[in-house]
């Protein structure tokens, strides 16, 4: 056992920097019931106005940077999730000292945001073209400035701790000039090329869009076999396909090298239905012998594994679709003009007309469609603009492999090294008005020159002041302005105060799902210009899915607004905001009846603690994670039990209204000299270790689950039970009250700064009142300091101890519960074994066991004891802790019959048991061919139903005994 001296010592230490003095006095101040929406806002507002979100500490800078969400869209369960666990490093990291910036910003969102301004002007009669650039450009910025500041004033109403003052936007002046200079310099060195490529191209918003863009759709469809005659006349080949319509687009038919049915055909010529050309049999390894007949058309101009086989054997690129998907003049003139699903009907027809539709099969393949039109989009073969990845990722790469940047979980590294090992060039130019729009211009030869302005392209390359030159009229995809963001946010490319002491930021959170479209970019960028990497770990997160593991979307009607979850929404609000706007409206009834099963009153208020607390306890490292409604709830409950024991600590932190000033000296030695305040300490630093280590390991389950444990168990159950035992008017001393007084109220302060990070608005709400009585010098929570652990204030002998007590009372309320004995009923409890030591326990602890277990009288059993007469001729109920038998005498207290009965058939369910792992472990067949963990898992399961049988029966004969007598 560590001396109390020494333990107190330790205290003293501790409590130097935290305590100056004690004043204690009655406080009613707290509500009687936990209100978030009392606390919240007002809480926040203070925050922000004080400037506790800046980076004003003079510790060692800590930074990170905030994904920038679309100006376009709300805070969905996604963002609020990942927030919530950013928030939570950064608050911790603040109250460890450490200058601490958590830069904000919002992100332009280029087809989102055009598309949004469009239907606007829709609504008007104005379509987009009828506007000049400049004129639609201005109207883009008018509507930013009324909705941009949506998601941002959804993060404050989180409690997100961002440094509002230096908030960015990607098309800032500042960040335009950043992505200009990126863009020269890469064009300059001959990594930015333009050049004709496949693409994903949406026919509906006219431009090329990126992978991320593009939702696959499971779709019925149909498999049409096509007969390509051969040219010499001598037969043909049976060709499947989905998409007839593109047959003119065909360059080869392709079979594997290695198809018997078709090696001796290879090289020849095909006729190409419904055309004058024909094309030839190659072989390639890439065709599926076992897809179709195993002949596969190459279209290279419209498909993205045909365009790879085109390149291998040198195949021409025939586009036939125009920018509006309708077919062009490459095609017969007959179907000029036509839209391709038009064209379709019309291919099948003329097919079938000419005896070539050998027969159509359904099948059901992968749509692509575009996410934000929703229309199916074609790989299109266009000219844009490309960056050169390969001089990019070498040192991209060799970041992750030499421990410059870490991904956490670990496993996601090798998706990120997978894609980086198998890139292809980025298109980064999209045909549209809203953006940055590409640095380059034209002289009337198609010559191009990259510059920040006109005047100085003529400088840089000496051309003529006459020289006429236009501007290049599409945008920069938005990825290419987020791949600088770490940075450029910060200020670069100038040499910024900001730049220099947060760069490169500490900590990068995001999703799986755009480590390649994103995380990946930001390395390579940042490595190129700035030298360095942008961040030193990736922590990604799970995808949020609902409780019943499906994605949240909008068109199964799933979705869940963070903010409905903190104030609450009546259910004919729910459904309208879940049934407005549906891209399929047919779904609107079922949607409807989904949510009222659902929520049938609707969404009630759980406050941003509560949600915050559920996102950190589901923040595993799993891939999928389903959001419970339950744990939510749970989760408010945690926030009022906290609520209800912070209220019993003031409201008994002194005996009436008369200030109490104690030295730091006198309260620690009041603190330590009982067991219980010593144990509870004791399992409060074994919290403050386990939380740091959770923190450290991005483990915020662990670390909800940590606090948890310790808040409602240990602290609020078991504590504050014992204080009233030690604060009631006839059983406590007036020493051991003002110890307990001063134990609650320095267990719960540190508890609420070990659960702020989490719970921000509950524990500053507590905190204020409990600093005042302490005499804190911290003006706020959120500056406060982060509890450190000492393990010279753990007392292992009064933890053992206190468990004990544990031990023995959960023991006896079971038997209570068991034989449904009301709580308030004294009983008696006989001791049986054990060691002199355990003895002992039972006298130091006897008043907490008496009162925690509501117990007349406690006996310890010896041979000469007179009570064993008693115990061997009374029906008791029984249980066993470590060594000792625990026995209740319940003589006049249950219904005999009743609990024979209960205990017979209890005894012969246990019986039915045994006898089948008997029959088991019988079976020489199971013990031979059983791994041995499980056969010994068996037996240890016999022995216990053994022992068990052999106790109830043991008081089956003591409760017979006990009716006939």
């Amino acid at each position: 056992m560590i001396a109390t001296a020494l333990i107190i010592k330790s205290v003293n230490g501790l409590l130097k920097n935290i305590i100056y003095k004690i004043t204690l006095h009655t406080c009613t101040i707290m509500d009687k019931t936990y209100n978030p929406h009392d606390i919240e806002q007002s809480h926040y507002a203070l925050w922000e106005q004080q400037g506790y979100f800046s980076p004003k500490a003079m510790g060692a800078p800590y930074c990170i940077i905030l994904p920038p969400p679309n100006i376009t869209g709300s805070l969905h369960m996604g963002h609020g999730f990942q927030c919530t666990l950013m928030d939570i490093m950064i608050r911790h990291q603040r109250m460890l000292g450490k200058a601490v910036l958590w830069q904000p910003g919002t992100d332009h969102a280029g087809i989102a945001t055009q598309m949004i301004v469009e239907r606007l002007l829709l609504a008007e009669n104005i379509k987009r073209q009828d506007l000049s650039r400049e004129d639609f450009v201005a109207r883009v910025w008018d509507w930013k400035k009324q909705a941009g500041a949506r998601v941002t004033a959804q993060l404050r109403r989180l409690g997100a701790s961002l440094a509002w003052e230096r908030e960015r936007f990607t098309m800032d002046p500042e960040l335009s000039r950043a992505v200009s200079e990126v863009f020269i310099s890469l064009y300059r060195e001959g990594l930015i090329y333009k050049g004709q490529r496949l693409v994903n191209w949406d026919p509906s918003l006219l431009t090329a869009i990126s992978d991320l863009e593009v939702v696959a759709k499971e779709t019925a469809g149909e498999l049409y076999y096509i007969k390509y005659s051969l040219a010499s006349g001598e037969g043909s080949l049976i060709v499947a396909t989905t998409r007839p319509e593109t047959l003119f687009g065909d360059v080869a038919v392709a079979v594997h090298p290695d198809d018997q049915r078709y090696r001796h055909l290879l090289g020849q010529h095909l006729n190409l239905p419904l055309t004058d050309r024909t094309i030839p049999i190659i072989a390639d390894t890439y065709v599926d012998t076992s897809f179709g007949s195993g002949c596969l058309k190459i279209t290279p101009a419209h498909d993205f594994n045909d365009y790879q086989l085109g390149m291998t054997h040198k195949l021409a690129l025939i586009n036939i679709f125009t920018p509006q998907a309708t077919l062009n003049h490459n095609v017969p003139q007959r179907y000029q003009g036509l839209d391709r699903y038009a064209a379709r009907q019309q291919v099948i027809k003329d097919l079938t007309a000419a005896g070539l539709l050998v027969k159509v099969v359904p099948h059901t393949l992968m749509v692509p469609y575009g996410e934000k039109s929703g229309v199916v989009i074609e790989p299109y073969l266009t000219e844009q603009w490309f960056v050169k990845m390969n001089d990019l990722v070498s040192p991209a790469i060799e970041a992750v492999h030499s421990g410059l940047i870490r991904f956490i979980p670990e496993h996601w590294s090798k998706n990120y090294l997978q894609w980086l090992n198998n890139i292809a060039d980025w298109c980064i130019s999209r045909q549209l008005w809203w953006g940055h729009r590409i640095p380059v211009w034209y002289d009337a030869e198609g010559n191009h020159y990259a510059g920040h302005n006109e005047a100085e392209v003529r400088q840089h390359y000496q051309l003529s002041a006459t020289l006429p030159l236009r501007q290049e009229t599409d945008v920069l995809d938005t990825w290419f302005s987020s791949s600088l963001w770490p940075f450029a946010a910060l200020g670069w490319p100038q040499d910024t105060v900001d730049f220099n002491r947060f760069f490169p930021s500490q900590v990068l959170v995001t999703g799986f799902d755009i480590i390649f479209f994103w995380v990946a970019r930001m390395i390579m960028m940042s490595l190129k210009f700035t030298g360095q990497v942008p961040f030193a770990e990736v922590y990604i997160t799970g995808l949020i899915l609902d409780e019943s593991g499906q994605k949240m979307s909008k068109t199964k009607g799933n979705v869940l607004d963070p903010l409905d979850l903190i104030d609450g929404i009546d259910l004919a609000a729910l459904i309208n905001k879940r049934t407005a706007n549906l891209m399929q409206p047919d779904m609107a009834s079922a949607i409807s009846n989904n949510t009222r099963s659902q929520f049938p009153d609707g969404i009630k208020a759980y406050g941003s603690d509560a949600l915050r607390l559920s996102f950190a306890a589901i923040a595993s490292h799993a891939r999928e994670i389903n959001f419970d409604m339950s744990k939510l709830a749970s989760c408010r409950n945690f926030c009022n039990k906290l609520w209800n024991a912070a209220r019993f600590v003031l409201m008994h932190s002194s005996d009436d209204n008369t200030p109490v000033i104690i030295s730091q000296q006198a309260m620690t030695d009041l603190m330590l000299t009982m067991p219980s305040n010593r144990w509870i300490i004791s399992l409060l630093q074994q919290t403050i270790q386990h939380t740091n280590a959770a923190l450290t390991a991005y483990r915020f389950d662990l670390l909800v689950n940590t606090l948890y444990e310790f808040t409602w168990n240990e602290f609020c159950d078991w504590y504050v039970e014992i204080a009233k035992i030690y604060l009631g008017t006839t059983t406590g001393t007036a020493i051991n009250k003002r110890a307990v007084q001063y134990t609650l109220l320095f267990v719960l302060e540190i508890l609420l700064r070990l659960l702020h990070p989490v719970i921000p608005f509950i524990t500053a709400e507590i905190w204020q009142q409990v600093a005042q009585l302490l005499g804190k010098s911290s003006p706020n929570i959120m500056v406060a300091e982060y509890p450190e652990y000492c393990v010279s204030l753990i007392d292992n002998q009064a933890v053992a101890e206190l468990s004990w007590v544990k031990e023995i009372v959960t023991a006896i309320r079971t038997i209570r519960s068991t034989i449904n004995v009301s709580p308030k009923r004294l009983l008696t409890l006989i001791i049986k074994g054990g060691t002199p030591d355990g003895h002992g326990l039972v006298v130091r602890h006897e008043q907490l066991l008496k009162k925690l277990a509501n117990l007349s009288e406690i006996t310890c059993l010896n041979s000469s004891n007179t009570n064993q007469q008693q115990l061997n001729n009374s029906y008791v109920a029984s249980a066993v802790v470590h060594d000792m038998e625990l026995f209740i005498p319940l003589n006049q207290i249950v219904d005999y019959a009743v609990e024979l009965a209960k205990l017979k058939k209890n005894i012969s369910k246990l019986q039915q048991e045994y006898d089948q792992l008997s029959c088991k472990l019988a079976d020489k067949s199971f013990t031979d061919n059983a791994p041995q963990a499980i056969v010994l898992k068996v037996q240890e399961r016999l022995l216990k139903l053994s022992k068990n049988i052999h106790h109830q029966e043991a008081q089956v004969l003591q409760l017979t005994n006990s009716i006939n007598c």
